[in-house]
C-alpha cells in the first residue's frame, strides 16, 4: 500500500512537471537537481528514470519543483526571463523591475546580473526563495537597490568569482540599499559591496546569518547603521568590513510581536549575536556610536576582530546583556582600539566616554585573546558593570574597570 501511495504521488508530480524546468529529488535529506520534462516509470512503478539516473520509488522522500528567473540589467533597461514559473508576474519601468509571486507550491530562484545606474529590483512572494548575485552592479535612483518583501527564509548567494555592488538612492524612504523583510542567509564565495545613501546599507527585519563559505561583504557608506538586523545575528565565516557609516556598524535589535512578523519573537535568540568565525573589520568613527551593538547577549566562539572606536564617546563593542568569549568553533582574536575622546550631548549635557568594550552584564572569557588599547582622552579599555571572569586559558590585555 505504501509503494502504491508513493507511486501515485510521483505520477502526479510527473504529470505536473511536463512543462517545468528543474526539479529536486529528495532522499534522506539530500537532494539531486535535474532538468527534465519526462519521468518514465518501470513496470509496477518501483523506480523511475531521469536522464541517466534511476531512482527507487520507495527511497524518495519528496520531489520539489525549482523555477529559475533571470533578471539582466543593461544600462537604462532590464530584461526578465520568467521561464515557466507559474503564478509569477514581472513588470519593468526602464531598469526598475518588480516581480510578484503568488505561487504557494514551488520554489523560486532568481539570478540577478548586469549593470545599471538607474535600476532596482523589488520582489514579493509567500515562499522561501533564493537570490543569486552573478556579477551585479546596481545603483538605484528611486529607493532601494534590492527590496525583498518576503517574510520567509531568503538565501542570498554570492556566486563564486563574482564581484557585486549595490547602492540605493539618496533621500528616499527605503530602510536600506539591500533590504529583506524575512530572515536573510548569505552564502557563496563571491564579494558584495554596499553603499546606503538614505538609511542603512544592509537591513533584515528578522535574523541574518553569514555562513562559513561567504567571501566578503563590505559597506563603504551608510546614512545610519551599516548593518541593522532584527531578532539575531549569526556569523560563521567570511570577511565583514564596515566603514563610512554615520550610525552603528553592526546592530541587532529586539524583535517585538506585531501582525507583520512571522516568527515568535520570544525565541531565546531574540536580541542576541553569535560570532563563530570569519573576520570583522569595523570602524566607529562618529560621535557616540558603536562598532557592534547588542541589546541582549553576545557570544564569541571564534573569529578575528579589528575594531577602531575613533569617534568621541564611541564604543568598539557595546553589550546590554552578558558577553561570553571562547574558542569552541575557531580561534578567537579580538583587537580593539579606543582613540576617541569624551562626548558631551548638547541637549542632555551628559558625557559619554570612548571605550573599547562596554558590557552591562557579565563578561566571561574562557579562551581566546583580547587586546584593547585606549589612547583617547579619558577613554577606557573595558568596562564591565557586572562580574568579570577570566580563565587561565585566555589572554586579556586591557585596562579593565569593573562595577
Amino acid at each position: 500500500m505504501k509503494r502504491t501511495l508513493i507511486t501515485s504521488v510521483l505520477l502526479c508530480c510527473a504529470f505536473m512537471l511536463q512543462a517545468q524546468e528543474q526539479i529536486r529529488i529528495w532522499q534522506a535529506g539530500n537532494d539531486t537537481r535535474v532538468t527534465t520534462t519526462e519521468m518514465p516509470f518501470s513496470d509496477g512503478g518501483t523506480s523511475f528514470t531521469i536522464g541517466d539516473k534511476t531512482f527507487s520509488t520507495s527511497s524518495v522522500d519528496s520531489i520539489t519543483v525549482v523555477h529559475t528567473i533571470y533578471v539582466t540589467f543593461a544600462g537604462s533597461t532590464a530584461t526578465v526571463d520568467l521561464g515557466h514559473a507559474p503564478e509569477v508576474t514581472a513588470t519593468t519601468d526602464g531598469a526598475h523591475v518588480s516581480i510578484v509571486s503568488t505561487n504557494t507550491r514551488s520554489e523560486l530562484e532568481l539570478v540577478l546580473q548586469g549593470e545599471s545606474t538607474q535600476g532596482s529590483l523589488t520582489y514579493e512572494g509567500p515562499l522561501k526563495c533564493k537570490f543569486y548575485l552573478n556579477g551585479l552592479n546596481l545603483t538605484s535612483d528611486r529607493g532601494a537597490a534590492i527590496d525583498i518583501q518576503c517574510g520567509k527564509r531568503v538565501d542570498l548567494i554570492l556566486n563564486p568569482g563574482t564581484q557585486n555592488f549595490l547602492t540605493d538612492a539618496a533621500g528616499g524612504t527605503q530602510k536600506a540599499a539591500l533590504y529583506c523583510k524575512g530572515h536573510l542567509e548569505v552564502e557563496g564565495s563571491g564579494s558584495l559591496t554596499v553603499a546606503g545613501n538614505a538609511k542603512h546599507a544592509i537591513a533584515s527585519k528578522e535574523y541574518m546569518q553569514l555562513k562559513k563559505d561567504v567571501g566578503s561583504i563590505t559597506v563603504t557608506k551608510a546614512a545610519s547603521d551599516a548593518m541593522h538586523v532584527g531578532q539575531y545575528f549569526l556569523m560563521s565565516g567570511g570577511t565583514l568590513t564596515l566603514t563610512g557609516q554615520a550610525g552603528d556598524g553592526l546592530q541587532v535589535e529586539v524583535m517585538t510581536l506585531d501582525d507583520d512578523v512571522t516568527p515568535n519573537p520570544e525565541k531565546e535568540n531574540n536580541g542576541k549575536m553569535f560570532i563563530r568565525g570569519g573576520k570583522l573589520n569595523i570602524e566607529a568613527a562618529n560621535n557616540d556610536v558603536k562598532g557592534i551593538k547588542v541589546p541582549g547577549d553576545l557570544t564569541v566562539s571564534g573569529g578575528t576582530f579589528q575594531i577602531i572606536a575613533s569617534g568621541n564617546g564611541s564604543k568598539g563593542i557595546s553589550v546590554s546583556g552578558n558577553m561570553l568569549v571562547n574558542e569552541d568553533d575557531n580561534t578567537t582574536l579580538m583587537q580593539i582600539r579606543a582613540t576617541g575622546n569624551i562626548y558631551e550631548n548638547e541637549e542632555t549635557e551628559e558625557e559619554s566616554r570612548c571605550m573599547g568594550i562596554k558590557v552591562d552584564g557579565n563578561l566571561t572569557v574562557n579562551a581566546g585573546t583580547i587586546r584593547v588599547s585606549n589612547t583617547g582622552r579619558d577613554s577606557r579599555g573595558i568596562r564591565v558593570h557586572g562580574t568579570y571572569t577570566k580563565s587561565a586559558n585566555a589572554t586579556v590585555q586591557a585596562n579593565i574597570k569593573q562595577g
